[in-house]
Formats: C-alpha cells, sequence, structure tokens
C-alpha cells in the first residue's frame, strides 16, 4: 500500500514538474535576461560616455543588440562585454558581478578610475578579463582567484598598488595563459607560488617597483613563450631554469640590477627564442657562441652590461635578426680582428639596427659595413678604437635614419656620397682625425637634425648649403680649422634649437644680424675665432638663449641695451674681446644668471652689487682697470662721490624740480579727482579698491613707453580697447598696454572686471597684470589703462592660421599642441575650482591665448569675466564688481547664452572644446564649410572614434610620422588624436549638463598626452 502510493505520488510529482517545465522555460529566460539588463544599466549609469556609444542601451532594443553586448545563442544571456578603446570613464559597478553568464570583459583603451570591483570574482565562467590601459587603482582583487576558467588577466598601465597576491599561484587558475600586471605601481617580491601556474604562456611584470630575486620557480612554467619582468629592481642570479625552457620565445629582463653570465648553451636550449633583451644589469662573462644556432632570432640586445672577450657569433643562420646590440660593454681587444662577425651579418636581410657603441674593438672600420642590408636604419660605432677611412660604398644604405662612427680614430676626408643618405636624421663623426672640406653634399639631408663634427681636422668653410636643412636642431663643427665668413643659411635654420657651436675654429667677420632668426636656440658657442665688429642688437630676439659664449674674438662697442630681453640666460661670457663703455646694470636683474664673465676688455664705471654681481664666484672681472665700485671682495677701488657743483646743478635738475612738479601735477590731479567725485563715486569706490591691489603708473610713463601711443607700437585691438607694445626706460622693462575705450558701452565697467578678476589669482598660465593707470589724458579726459607682462610670441590665432607676418615659423607641433591644451585647460580649472570666488573668463578664444618666450601659454583678457557665488556649477552670478552682460564671441559663445540661460563654469567649458576642436582640425567655428546645422562640433563628432585622421590638421599626422617610421608611433599618434578630439566633443555637447568638468578635462588632456608618449599599448 505504502509503496503503490509512493509510486503515484512520484509520477504525479514527475508529471506536474515536467509541466511546469514546458509553461515556464519562457518566462525563466525572460526573467533571467530581466537581471542581465537591470546590471548593464546599472553599469551604465557610472560611465562617463562622450561618445554615447552606450545611448542603444534602453529598453526599446533588445539587449543583445546593445553595442558591445553579446549574448548567448541558447539563453540570450550576456556572454561579451566588448567595450575597448571607446573614451568611456568612470567607474565599473560592482553590479558587473550579476553578469553571470560572463565569459570575456574587455574595457581596455578607456579612462575609467576607482578600484576594480570585488565582485568580478563571482563571474566563475569568465575566460578573458581585459582591463589595460586605464586608470583603474587598488591592488589586485583577491576574489579573482575564484574565476577557475580565467585564462587571460590583463590590467597594464594602470595606477594599481600593492603587492602581488603571494597564494597567485594556489588559486584556481589552472588555465591561466596571459598575465599581464605591466605598468602599473607593483611593489614588493615575485612570489614564488607563480610557477604552479602551470599554464602560463605569457607573463608581464615589467615598469613596476618590483625587488628581490627572480623565483627558481619559474623555471617550472614549461608553457611559457613570453617573459617580461623590465624597468624593476631585481637583484641576484637568472635563475638557469629559465634559459632551459624550450618554448619561451622572448625574454626581456632589461633596466634591472641582474647579475651572473648567459649560459654557454643558451643557443641550443632555446631553439624558438625570437628576443632576447637583457640590456641594462651587471652580466658579465662572453657572449655564448652557441646564439648562432637560434635561428628564429629577431632581437639581440646585450647592451648596457659588463660582457668581454671576443664576439664569435657566426650570424649566416640568423636570416630574421632585425636589431642588435652589444652597446656598452667591454667587447673586443683593440685587435685587427674585433669586427670580424660583422662580415656575418651582410647576409642578414631584414637587419635595420647594428649598436656597437662604446666597446674595445679596434681594426680599420670595415668597408663591407657599406654590403649591409639596405633596410639599416641605425648604425652606431662610436666610442671604439677603430681606424681607417669611411667607406665610400656607405651610399647605398639609403634608408639609414643614425650613421655614428664619433670617438674614434678615423682618417681621410668625409665622402660626398654621405649626402644621398636623404633619409638620414643624426650623423656623428666628432672626436676623429677627418681632414678636407664637408661635403656640400650634406645640404642634401633635409631630415637631418643633428649633425656633430667637432673634434677633427676639418678645413675651409662652413658650406651654406647646409642651410638646406631646415630640420636641423644641433650643428656642431667645433676644434677645427674652419675658416671664412659665417654664412647667412645657416641663420635661416629656424628650429636650431638644442645648440650651435662653432667655437674653436678660425672664423671671421661680422657676426651677421640674422642671429636673431635663431629664436629657440638654447645655446650659442661662437667663441675662440676672429669675428669682429659689434654685438648685434638683434641678437636680443633669441630669447630662448641659456648659454651664450663669444670669448676670444675681437668684438668691440658696447653690449648692446636690447640684449636685457634675454631673461633665460644662465651663463653669459663676453671675455677676451674689446668690448667698452659701462657694464648694463640690467644684466643684475636677468633671474637665471648664474655666472658672467666679462674679463679682459675695457669696460668702466661702477660695477653692480646686485644679482649675479652678489656673488663673487659667479663673476669674473679681471683685466678691467677703470672698473670701481661693486662687492668688497673684488677689491676694486671705491667710485668718485657726486660732490661737485656740477653734480649739485644735476640733483637741482633731475631730483628737486622733478618732485615740485610731481607735487603741484598730484595737487591738480586731486581738484579734478574731487570736481568729478560726485559724478563718478561708483567709479571711484572701484578705482580705490584696485589701487590697493595695483600700484599706479602716470599717463605720461605710459605715453613715453609707448611712444606716444604710435600706431607701430600696436599690437592688438578688441571690443574695449587698443594693446601697445612699451618699453619703460628707467628699467627697460618690456610690457603690453591696454589702453582702454571709455567712449565704448561697458569700457569702464570692462576695466573694473578685469583689474577685479587679477587682483587676487595667481597662476602660471594667466596672464600677469603688472601695474594699472588711471588718470587724465594730456586734453583732460579720464584715461584707464592696464600693464601686463610681454607675451612677445603672439597669440594662439596668429599660430594656428599664420596672420602674423613677424612670426617666423608658425608650425606648432602634435605634442606643443598637447601642451598649449593643456595650459589653457589648467588655467580654466584654476578660475573654476581654486578661486574664491569662482570666475568665469567668458570669452575663451584663440586670440586670448598669449605666449611667452618659452611657448607657456597664458589666458588673457578678463574683460568679460564675471564671479560666481558657492553655489553649484549653474548658479547665478553675483552682482558686484561687473555686470557686464556675457556677450562672448561667435562661434565660441556657448548656445545656451544665446537663449537668456544662466552664466554658469559651462559657458566656458564649451567655448574650451570648441576652441581644442579648432587647435587640432585647424578650422575656425565660423569657417564657411560649416552651414545647413554642420558645426565644428558635429563635424569632429561624426569622425569619431575611426575617421580622426581625417578631420585632423594633417600636418600632425605627418610631422609626427616623419619623425619616427615606427608603426607604433603612429598607432600611438592616432589614439591621442583620437582621445583629443573625443575631449572637445565632450565639452562642447549642446546641452550644459552634459559637459565635463574643467578638471576632467585637465585629467584626460594628460592622459592622451601620456598615450602619445606611450609606455606601453
Amino acid at each position: 500500500m505504502f509503496s503503490s502510493i509512493f509510486t503515484t505520488t512520484t509520477s504525479l510529482a514527475t508529471l506536474i514538474w515536467c509541466f511546469s517545465l514546458l509553461l515556464s522555460s519562457h518566462s525563466f529566460s525572460v526573467h533571467t535576461n530581466e537581471t542581465d539588463r537591470l546590471a548593464l544599466l546599472a553599469i551604465k549609469s557610472q560611465f562617463h560616455d562622450p561618445l554615447e556609444v552606450t545611448s542603444s542601451w534602453d529598453t526599446s532594443v533588445n539587449l543583445c543588440q546593445w553595442t558591445g553586448v553579446t549574448c548567448g545563442r541558447r539563453h540570450q544571456r550576456v556572454t561579451e562585454l566588448y567595450l575597448r578603446n571607446q573614451s568611456l570613464g568612470g567607474t565599473l559597478s560592482p553590479y558587473v558581478g550579476n553578469l553571470s553568464f560572463l565569459k570575456l570583459i574587455h574595457l581596455g583603451d578607456n579612462n575609467f578610475y576607482g578600484e576594480i570591483p570585488d565582485e568580478v570574482g563571482r563571474l566563475s565562467r569568465l575566460e578573458t578579463l581585459v582591463v589595460a590601459n586605464n586608470s583603474f587603482s587598488g591592488k589586485i582583487p583577491t576574489n579573482l582567484s575564484r574565476c577557475s576558467n580565467l585564462i587571460n588577466f590583463l590590467s597594464h598601465k594602470n595606477n594599481l598598488v600593492g603587492e602581488i597576491p603571494a597564494d597567485i599561484g594556489y588559486s584556481s587558475w589552472s588555465k591561466l595563459e596571459k598575465l599581464s600586471i605591466a605598468v602599473n605601481h607593483l611593489r614588493g617580491q615575485l612570489p614564488a607560488s607563480i610557477g604552479n601556474l602551470s599554464a602560463l604562456q605569457a607573463f608581464d611584470v615589467g615598469e613596476n617597483t618590483l625587488h628581490g630575486r627572480i623565483p627558481e620557480s619559474l623555471g617550472q612554467l614549461r608553457s611559457l613563450k613570453f617573459l617580461n619582468v623590465e624597468e624593476n629592481n631585481f637583484s641576484g642570479m637568472v635563475p638557469v631554469s629559465i634559459y632551459n625552457i624550450s618554448s619561451l620565445e622572448m625574454i626581456f629582463l632589461p633596466a634591472n640590477r641582474l647579475e651572473g653570465i648567459l649560459p654557454l648553451n643558451i643557443g641550443f636550449n632555446l631553439p624558438n627564442l625570437k628576443s632576447l633583451i637583457v640590456a641594462q644589469n651587471n652580466l658579465t662573462g662572453p657572449i655564448p657562441h652557441s646564439l648562432s644556432n637560434a635561428s628564429n632570432l629577431r632581437e639581440l640586445n646585450l647592451g648596457q652590461n659588463h660582457f668581454t672577450g671576443k664576439v664569435s657569433i657566426d650570424f649566416n643562420g640568423l636570416s630574421d635578426l632585425a636589431w642588435l646590440s652589444f652597446e656598452a660593454n667591454n667587447l673586443g681587444a683593440e685587435a685587427s680582428n674585433d669586427l670580424d662577425f660583422v662580415f656575418s651579418l651582410t647576409n642578414c636581410s631584414k637587419l635595420e639596427w647594428l649598436g656597437l657603441r662604446k666597446n674595445q674593438f679596434g681594426g680599420n672600420l670595415p668597408h663591407f659595413i657599406a654590403n649591409l642590408s639596405k633596410t639599416m636604419t641605425i648604425i652606431d660605432m662610436g666610442e671604439n678604437k677603430l681606424s681607417g677611412t669611411i667607406p665610400l660604398g656607405i651610399g647605398n644604405l639609403v634608408n639609414l635614419n643614425l650613421f655614428s662612427l664619433h670617438l674614434n680614430q678615423l682618417i681621410g676626408t668625409i665622402p660626398h656620397v654621405i649626402g644621398s643618405l636623404k633619409n638620414l636624421q643624426l650623423l656623428y663623426l666628432y672626436g676623429n682625425s677627418l681632414e678636407g672640406n664637408i661635403p656640400s653634399s650634406l645640404g642634401n639631408l633635409t631630415l637631418l637634425t643633428k649633425l656633430a663634427l667637432d673634434f677633427n681636422n676639418l678645413q675651409g668653410n662652413i658650406p651654406s648649403s647646409l642651410g638646406s636643412c631646415q630640420n636641423l636642431m644641433e650643428l656642431i663643427v667645433s676644434h677645427n680649422k674652419l675658416n671664412g665668413t659665417l654664412p647667412q643659411q645657416i641663420l635661416e635654420i629656424r628650429t636650431l634649437s638644442f645648440q650651435l657651436d662653432l667655437s674653436n675654429n678660425l672664423l671671421s667677420g661680422y657676426l651677421p644680424f640674422r642671429v636673431g632668426n635663431l629664436k629657440n636656440l638654447a645655446r650659442l658657442d661662437i667663441s675662440m675665432n676672429h669675428f669682429f665688429g659689434e654685438i648685434p642688437a638683434t641678437l636680443s630676439a633669441c630669447t630662448s638663449l641659456e648659454y651664450l659664449y663669444m670669448q676670444g674674438n675681437s668684438f668691440g662697442g658696447r653690449i648692446p641695451l636690447s640684449l636685457i630681453s634675454l631673461k633665460s640666460l644662465k651663463v653669459l661670457d663676453l671675455s677676451r674681446n674689446n668690448l667698452s663703455g659701462k657694464i648694463p646694470e640690467y644684466l643684475e636683474n636677468l633671474p637665471f644668471l648664474q655666472y658672467l664673465d666679462l674679463s679682459y676688455n675695457h669696460f668702466e664705471g661702477q660695477v653692480p652689487a646686485k644679482g649675479v654681481f652678489h656673488n663673487k664666484t659667479s663673476i669674473s672681472l679681471v683685466g678691467n682697470e677703470n672698473l670701481c665700485g661693486g662687492l668688497d671682495e673684488l677689491h676694486l677701488p671705491s667710485c668718485p662721490l657726486k660732490g661737485s657743483r656740477k653734480s649739485k646743478v644735476t640733483f637741482l635738475v633731475k631730483v628737486i624740480i622733478p618732485v615740485i612738479m610731481s607735487c603741484l601735477i598730484l595737487s591738480a590731479c586731486f581738484l579734478v579727482v574731487y570736481a568729478r567725485r560726485r559724478r563718478s563715486a561708483h567709479k571711484d569706490s572701484n578705482s580705490l579698491l584696485i589701487e590697493q591691489k595695483f600700484p599706479f603708473v602716470s599717463y605720461a610713463a605710459l605715453r613715453k613707453a609707448t611712444n606716444e601711443f604710435s600706431t607701430s607700437n600696436m599690437i592688438g585691438q578688441g571690443s574695449f580697447g587698443i594693446v601697445y607694445k612699451g618699453i619703460f626706460s628707467e628699467n627697460g622693462m618690456v610690457v603690453a598696454v591696454k589702453v582702454i575705450n571709455l567712449n565704448q558701452k561697458g569700457g569702464f565697467r570692462s576695466f573694473v572686471a578685469e583689474c577685479e578678476a587679477l587682483r587676487n589669482i595667481r597662476h602660471r598660465n594667466l596672464i600677469k597684470i603688472i601695474t594699472i593707470c588711471s588718470s587724465i589724458d594730456s586734453k583732460g579726459a579720464d584715461f584707464k589703462a592696464l600693464v601686463y607682462e610681454y607675451m612677445e610670441n603672439g597669440s594662439l590665432e596668429e599660430w594656428l592660421h599664420q596672420r602674423n607676418d613677424h612670426l617666423e615659423a608658425c608650425s606648432v607641433i602634435l605634442i606643443q599642441r598637447l601642451d598649449i591644451a593643456i595650459d589653457v585647460a589648467s588655467a580654466i580649472e584654476y578660475l573654476h575650482h581654486h578661486s574664491q570666488p569662482p570666475i568665469i573668463h567668458g570669452d575663451l578664444k584663440p586670440s586670448n591665448i598669449l605666449f611667452d618666450h618659452d611657448m607657456v601659454a597664458h589666458v588673457g583678457d578678463f574683460g568679460l569675466a564675471r564671479f560666481l557665488s558657492d553655489g553649484p556649477l549653474s548658479a547665478a552670478p553675483q552682482s558686484q564688481s561687473s555686470s557686464i552682460g556675457i556677450k562672448g564671441t561667435v562661434g565660441y559663445v556657448a548656445p545656451e547664452y544665446g537663449t537668456g540661460g544662466e552664466v554658469s563654469m559651462r559657458g566656458d567649458v564649451y567655448s574650451f572644446g570648441i576652441l581644442l576642436l579648432e587647435m587640432f582640425t585647424g578650422k575656425r567655428p565660423t569657417d564657411s564649410m560649416f552651414n545647413d546645422g554642420l558645426t565644428l562640433h558635429e563635424f569632429a563628432k561624426r569622425a569619431l572614434p575611426e575617421e580622426v585622421v581625417n578631420i585632423v590638421e594633417p600636418s600632425l599626422l605627418t610631422e609626427e610620422i616623419a619623425r619616427n617610421s615606427d608603426g607604433e608611433i603612429r598607432v600611438r599618434t592616432e589614439q591621442c588624436l583620437s582621445a583629443v578630439i573625443g575631449i572637445g566633443v565632450s565639452c562642447s555637447m549642446e546641452s550644459p549638463t552634459e559637459r565635463m568638468e574643467m578638471r576632467d578635462a585637465v585629467a584626460k588632456l594628460c592622459a592622451a598626452r601620456e598615450t602619445f608618449h606611450g609606455n606601453r599599448i
């Protein structure tokens, strides 16, 4: 009976279960799919999505059709979340742990921050987790060990901290094949338990701060193909067991403190070896001959170690070898056969890089180097003991970028055929015994950036054809026997920036006035020649000069007053010339001047006592017999006292009378001010506030400084006034004087607004106000002016669109534009978030971005500035010092202002976004192409993310690629441009609430710059 009932009950239960399963199968799928939908929406809520990649993530679309989402066929559950390189930001929501069917998460190459949530450890099906190239922080989540199916974990190039979990090899990661945690801030030692990850094929911990020894247990990873521990602090011996892993293809150990030798049988034990990079360590012993058997070898870099002996590798069988570097070791024995191994390299048809610099290789320079592969880009054999001549056949290596034979014992002439190496960028032949003329054919090397021929026996003239090398940044021909005059064409090379060194030759004649063209030059050395005449005043245009050596010539006359503009000077040597007159007082005001040598000239009069003159060891004045005064330690005679009748008359004329006149003028001004006070109470109260912050300068002083406000001194014109260049004769200070047009409506309020905005803010990227003038002019009318520091390199408007004829080199390369963008963003971020009260600029545009002599950007023109209370971003402005309505400039002004919207920081963000897009596309927002609804913002947005290279200014891409043929450079350049355009689009969204804050813009631009410099992709 019991059995019968049990059977009946069981059968009935089975039927009910089957029936309910049939009925609920559909609803079950919907329910679990709904869990995934809610999780994805929660994830999206914490995203910052400027490109609107996740705009499809809403209820109207099946989640399996959402961008970046892949579902399984059977249950329609989310199995993949792939959002690589989409300019996404924000944090990763813990709700990711609810996507229980996930097999793949790829969030690489974005802008995520915060910690990797522990909830990822719930994803038991997860096989691939990629969060590389973001800004994730915190420690490696310990919960990841629960992901027992994990095959790939890539989190390189983040901000992860702490130690690698000691039990990492005791987790359930039995399937793990790729582990990359490089380029973070991980510390501590490498856990020995990693040796238990038996399936591991790629292990990368490079560029952290790990230390200690490399564990012997790594030799247990018998499937390992890729090993990278570069740029850490590992020490001790490399375990021999690692060199016995026959599967290894790539070994990267550079920039550590490793010791020991390379096993002699390494080439037999590693038959699959493609890359062996162990540079910058303390390895010793010979280079193993067995590497001749590593037939798959592509890269061999043993540089900067302590290897010794003869190189006996036979490279005939290494047909894939592309990169070979033995530099900075103790190889060779200064013997004639030291470089015999190079002959076998002539069969390496893919060879590009040969680095043998700084060894003990001797004998004649083998002429068969001319028979190396035409793919060669680098030959560096400098700092050895090589003799002989440079082979004429070197002209065969048409793809050479660098050719260096410096600091050897070569003789003969520089072959004319070197001029046929059209791709050459660096040519170093200094420190030999070369003779003859500098070949004029070197002028054909139009890509050349550095030419060093110093310390040879070269003769004849400097060829004027070198003027065709318009990419040259450094030219050194010192310590030769060159004669004649300095060719004018050399001074037309605008790119010269590192140094021009012509010292210790037999050059003569005047120093050409065109020397002023070298505005970016940091070091000029023409010492120990036969130049004569006066020092050209045009030298003052070389405002980047830090080191100026002119000693040992025959220069005469006085030191030009104009040299006061060389504010960056650190060292000035004018000794052993025929200079005369007084020592200019402005030399004591040069802020960075550390050493000054004026010895053995004919200077006279009082020696200044401030600045560089305040330290005896920083100056040399010997050999000038008519100097007086200065520091007591100089032991110079005292200067004569001014007690004569003539001096008394001079004192009366220069001091007493001007004081009396000043008193009379001040009295008259007081009467005028008093008479107008009742009409100008509001203006006077503001002026009083301003006077408390800024010292006043007189109208007469400004009139004199600007040559009576001459049109020839006019450098700009805005809505409320004209800007003039001025020079105060008292101290030679160069300034910019903005004269306010008080007849223009809002002119006085603009004056007050700008004074108020600038009186309490200090930032390296904001224009600095020096003083003001609130007076009456020569006709008795009100006169208001602002005096700023002079920005000698003009405005961003001029550099972008080349409107100004005086700008002689208007090319602004990519990295410069990035730096400028970050400068501007930093200034606005300071105004918004660090000024009290917060300030809105209100008129951000290229003409209001000015550059000093170092091309540092400064935001100027605060005539439309407004102040905010401490409320939210959209808070209305307080009605204090300025009541000027935000007008702005067409194309840059935020759209909500045109419809009466409230003034907010978001308005500045919009203007910055448009400015950023203009900087990188080269197109103004008012360009004629923008019509029928197409705007600069929309134009840029449509190109994201794949077509950015088609809209940016072409030179930004071609210049960077031309500088380096490396494909990786191109990838980084395109990624950087895509990120910048994305930031510009996000900042210039039509809706204010969709725009990012300036602090985020600064952070993302800095990240874009890091992408361009490229630590890891």
